[in-house]
Protein backbone atom coordinates (compact mmCIF):
# COMPACT_ATOMS: atom_id res chain seq x y z
CA UNK A 1 0.00 0.00 0.00
CA UNK A 2 1.24 3.70 -0.50
CA UNK A 3 0.43 6.63 0.93
CA UNK A 4 -0.83 9.92 -0.83
CA UNK A 5 -2.63 13.30 -0.85
CA UNK A 6 -4.59 14.43 -3.54
CA UNK A 7 -3.71 17.65 -4.82
CA UNK A 8 -7.20 17.99 -7.43
CA UNK A 9 -9.74 15.95 -8.79
CA UNK A 10 -12.04 16.60 -11.79
CA UNK A 11 -14.43 14.48 -12.92
CA UNK A 12 -14.46 12.03 -15.38
CA UNK A 13 -17.29 9.70 -16.65
CA UNK A 14 -19.05 6.68 -15.33
CA UNK A 15 -19.03 7.69 -11.63
CA UNK A 16 -15.15 8.01 -11.75
CA UNK A 17 -12.84 11.31 -11.14
CA UNK A 18 -9.25 11.97 -12.61
CA UNK A 19 -6.63 12.78 -9.46
CA UNK A 20 -3.41 14.26 -8.99
CA UNK A 21 -1.58 12.77 -6.57
CA UNK A 22 1.36 13.30 -4.22
CA UNK A 23 3.22 9.69 -3.65
CA UNK A 24 5.25 9.04 -0.60
CA UNK A 25 8.63 7.87 -2.30
CA UNK A 26 7.72 8.38 -5.53
CA UNK A 27 6.22 12.09 -6.74
CA UNK A 28 3.55 12.96 -8.75
CA UNK A 29 0.82 10.25 -9.79
CA UNK A 30 -2.33 10.91 -11.95
CA UNK A 31 -5.23 8.10 -11.74
CA UNK A 32 -8.51 7.09 -12.43
CA UNK A 33 -10.81 5.90 -9.31
CA UNK A 34 -14.05 4.93 -9.67
CA UNK A 35 -15.90 6.74 -6.54
CA UNK A 36 -19.64 5.10 -6.95
CA UNK A 37 -22.62 6.08 -5.67
CA UNK A 38 -25.24 5.42 -2.47
CA UNK A 39 -23.65 4.41 0.83
CA UNK A 40 -20.43 3.06 -0.98
CA UNK A 41 -19.75 6.22 -2.56
CA UNK A 42 -15.77 7.01 -2.00
CA UNK A 43 -16.54 11.02 -2.57
CA UNK A 44 -16.12 12.02 0.77
CA UNK A 45 -12.53 10.38 0.96
CA UNK A 46 -11.53 11.43 -2.55
CA UNK A 47 -10.51 14.76 -1.64
CA UNK A 48 -7.55 17.10 -0.62
CA UNK A 49 -6.45 16.93 2.53
CA UNK A 50 -7.47 14.01 3.54
CA UNK A 51 -4.57 11.28 4.02
CA UNK A 52 -4.59 7.94 1.96
CA UNK A 53 -3.38 4.71 1.58
CA UNK A 54 -4.11 3.02 -1.70
CA UNK A 55 -3.27 0.38 -4.34
CA UNK A 56 -3.44 1.50 -8.27
CA UNK A 57 -2.19 -0.33 -11.45
CA UNK A 58 -1.07 0.98 -14.86
CA UNK A 59 -3.68 0.25 -16.65
CA UNK A 60 -6.99 2.58 -16.18
CA UNK A 61 -9.37 1.88 -18.60
CA UNK A 62 -9.05 5.34 -20.03
CA UNK A 63 -7.49 7.16 -23.25
CA UNK A 64 -5.26 8.95 -21.33
CA UNK A 65 -2.33 6.05 -21.22
CA UNK A 66 -0.55 7.58 -18.95
CA UNK A 67 -2.99 7.78 -15.99
CA UNK A 68 -2.99 4.74 -13.13
CA UNK A 69 -5.86 2.85 -11.92
CA UNK A 70 -6.51 3.08 -8.22
CA UNK A 71 -7.96 -0.61 -7.10
CA UNK A 72 -8.16 -0.05 -3.52
CA UNK A 73 -8.43 3.12 -1.54
CA UNK A 74 -9.16 3.89 2.27
CA UNK A 75 -8.21 7.22 4.35
CA UNK A 76 -5.12 6.50 6.45
CA UNK A 77 -6.27 9.37 9.29
CA UNK A 78 -8.69 12.10 9.93
CA UNK A 79 -9.01 14.99 7.40
CA UNK A 80 -6.80 17.73 8.17
CA UNK A 81 -8.66 20.62 9.92
CA UNK A 82 -7.35 23.59 7.77
CA UNK A 83 -9.41 26.73 8.32
CA UNK A 84 -9.31 30.57 7.05
CA UNK A 85 -5.19 31.61 5.94
CA UNK A 86 -4.04 27.86 6.81
CA UNK A 87 -6.53 26.40 4.26
CA UNK A 88 -5.72 28.71 1.25
CA UNK A 89 -2.20 28.43 2.30
CA UNK A 90 -2.74 24.51 1.76
CA UNK A 91 -4.79 25.64 -1.68
CA UNK A 92 -1.68 26.97 -2.40
CA UNK A 93 0.56 24.36 -2.33
CA UNK A 94 -1.64 22.12 -4.23
CA UNK A 95 -1.95 24.27 -7.49
CA UNK A 96 1.60 25.23 -6.96
CA UNK A 97 2.55 21.12 -7.63
CA UNK A 98 0.28 20.65 -9.65
CA UNK A 99 1.83 23.05 -12.05
CA UNK A 100 5.53 22.79 -11.34
CA UNK A 101 5.76 19.26 -11.19
CA UNK A 102 4.53 16.92 -14.62
CA UNK A 103 2.54 13.67 -14.25
CA UNK A 104 4.88 10.70 -13.43
CA UNK A 105 7.82 12.76 -12.13
CA UNK A 106 9.88 11.95 -9.39
CA UNK A 107 10.06 13.54 -6.51
CA UNK A 108 10.27 11.17 -3.72
CA UNK A 109 11.41 13.35 -1.21
CA UNK A 110 8.38 16.10 -1.58
CA UNK A 111 5.59 13.90 0.43
CA UNK A 112 7.09 14.32 3.80
CA UNK A 113 7.90 18.08 3.62
CA UNK A 114 4.13 18.35 2.15
CA UNK A 115 2.95 16.42 5.17
CA UNK A 116 4.68 18.30 7.53
CA UNK A 117 3.59 21.27 6.14
CA UNK A 118 0.45 20.60 6.43
CA UNK A 119 0.28 19.38 9.96
CA UNK A 120 1.67 22.53 11.04
CA UNK A 121 -0.81 24.66 8.89
CA UNK A 122 -3.56 23.03 10.97
CA UNK A 123 -2.05 24.03 14.15
CA UNK A 124 -1.98 27.22 13.82
CA UNK A 125 -0.92 29.53 10.08
CA UNK A 126 2.51 30.76 9.59
CA UNK A 127 3.72 31.73 6.06
CA UNK A 128 6.99 30.30 7.37
CA UNK A 129 5.56 27.29 6.34
CA UNK A 130 4.86 28.16 2.82
CA UNK A 131 8.29 29.36 2.50
CA UNK A 132 10.73 26.25 3.61
CA UNK A 133 8.15 24.12 1.47
CA UNK A 134 8.83 25.79 -1.69
CA UNK A 135 12.35 25.77 -0.84
CA UNK A 136 12.35 22.41 -0.50
CA UNK A 137 10.58 22.23 -4.29
CA UNK A 138 12.95 23.96 -5.43
CA UNK A 139 15.79 21.63 -4.20
CA UNK A 140 14.13 18.50 -5.68
CA UNK A 141 13.29 20.50 -8.65
CA UNK A 142 16.84 21.62 -8.81
CA UNK A 143 16.50 25.23 -9.22
CA UNK A 144 17.36 26.51 -5.33
CA UNK A 145 21.07 28.26 -5.40
CA UNK A 146 23.16 27.30 -2.74
CA UNK A 147 22.16 28.77 0.54
CA UNK A 148 25.73 28.15 2.31
CA UNK A 149 27.92 30.00 0.06
CA UNK A 150 28.04 32.55 -2.32
CA UNK A 151 29.53 32.72 -6.38
CA UNK A 152 32.68 33.02 -4.66
CA UNK A 153 32.85 29.82 -2.75
CA UNK A 154 32.90 31.74 0.48
CA UNK A 155 30.54 31.37 3.31
CA UNK A 156 26.78 33.24 3.16
CA UNK A 157 27.58 35.78 5.96
CA UNK A 158 24.63 37.17 8.54
CA UNK A 159 25.92 40.45 8.67
CA UNK A 160 26.06 40.71 4.48
CA UNK A 161 23.99 41.92 2.20
CA UNK A 162 23.32 39.75 -1.63
CA UNK A 163 22.30 40.13 -4.78
CA UNK A 164 20.70 37.31 -6.75
CA UNK A 165 22.76 36.26 -9.81
CA UNK A 166 20.49 34.33 -12.38
CA UNK A 167 22.20 30.24 -12.85
CA UNK A 168 24.99 31.96 -10.51
CA UNK A 169 24.01 32.35 -7.09
CA UNK A 170 24.26 34.69 -4.61
CA UNK A 171 27.07 37.85 -5.11
CA UNK A 172 27.84 39.71 -1.60
CA UNK A 173 27.30 43.35 -2.05
CA UNK A 174 28.12 46.33 -0.11
CA UNK A 175 24.84 48.24 0.15
CA UNK A 176 22.13 47.31 3.03
CA UNK A 177 19.33 44.95 2.33
CA UNK A 178 15.75 46.47 2.28
CA UNK A 179 12.79 44.34 4.23
CA UNK A 180 11.54 43.31 0.27
CA UNK A 181 13.23 42.09 -2.38
CA UNK A 182 11.81 42.11 -5.80
CA UNK A 183 13.37 42.19 -9.24
CA UNK A 184 13.94 45.80 -9.07
CA UNK A 185 15.27 45.65 -5.15
CA UNK A 186 17.31 42.87 -5.53
CA UNK A 187 19.23 42.98 -2.09
CA UNK A 188 19.14 40.01 0.45
CA UNK A 189 20.14 39.87 3.58
CA UNK A 190 22.53 37.23 4.84
CA UNK A 191 20.48 36.74 7.69
CA UNK A 192 17.39 35.76 6.19
CA UNK A 193 19.67 33.44 3.73
CA UNK A 194 20.94 31.55 6.66
CA UNK A 195 17.52 31.94 8.39
CA UNK A 196 15.63 30.45 5.33
CA UNK A 197 18.20 27.47 5.18
CA UNK A 198 17.63 26.55 9.04
CA UNK A 199 13.94 26.80 8.55
CA UNK A 200 14.50 29.44 11.39
CA UNK A 201 12.85 32.43 10.11
CA UNK A 202 12.26 35.61 11.76
CA UNK A 203 8.93 38.03 11.64
CA UNK A 204 11.01 40.53 9.69
CA UNK A 205 12.70 37.79 7.50
CA UNK A 206 9.42 36.76 6.25
CA UNK A 207 8.43 39.17 3.04
CA UNK A 208 12.12 39.10 1.82
CA UNK A 209 11.93 35.47 1.77
CA UNK A 210 8.49 35.78 0.24
CA UNK A 211 9.60 37.91 -2.47
CA UNK A 212 12.97 35.57 -3.07
CA UNK A 213 10.85 32.16 -3.11
CA UNK A 214 8.44 33.78 -5.91
CA UNK A 215 11.34 35.22 -8.10
CA UNK A 216 12.79 31.70 -8.46
CA UNK A 217 9.51 29.35 -8.85
CA UNK A 218 8.28 32.10 -11.60
CA UNK A 219 10.42 30.33 -14.71
CA UNK A 220 8.69 27.09 -13.54
CA UNK A 221 5.34 28.90 -13.65
CA UNK A 222 5.38 30.34 -16.95
CA UNK A 223 3.13 33.40 -17.59
CA UNK A 224 -0.11 31.95 -16.33
CA UNK A 225 -0.65 33.31 -12.40
CA UNK A 226 -1.66 30.88 -9.91
CA UNK A 227 -5.24 31.37 -8.85
CA UNK A 228 -4.73 30.40 -5.04
CA UNK A 229 -2.86 33.59 -4.50
CA UNK A 230 -5.84 35.67 -5.07
CA UNK A 231 -7.89 34.15 -2.11
CA UNK A 232 -5.16 35.90 0.21
CA UNK A 233 -6.14 39.44 -2.03
CA UNK A 234 -9.80 38.94 -0.61
CA UNK A 235 -8.57 39.03 3.26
Amino acid sequence: MLRGYILHHRPYRESSVIVNLLVDDVGRVDALVRVGSGKKSLKSIIQPFQPLIFQFNSKSGSTDSSLKFITQVEPAAPALPLKAESLYSAMYLNELLVRVLNSGQHAEGLFLHYHRSLMGLAQQFSSSYLRYFEMELLLELGALPSLDYDILGEMIMAGCSYRFVTDAGFAVVNQAASEHFTSSRNLLAGEMLIQLKQKQLTPEHLNQAKGLMRYLLTPLLGGKPLLSRKLFIKQ
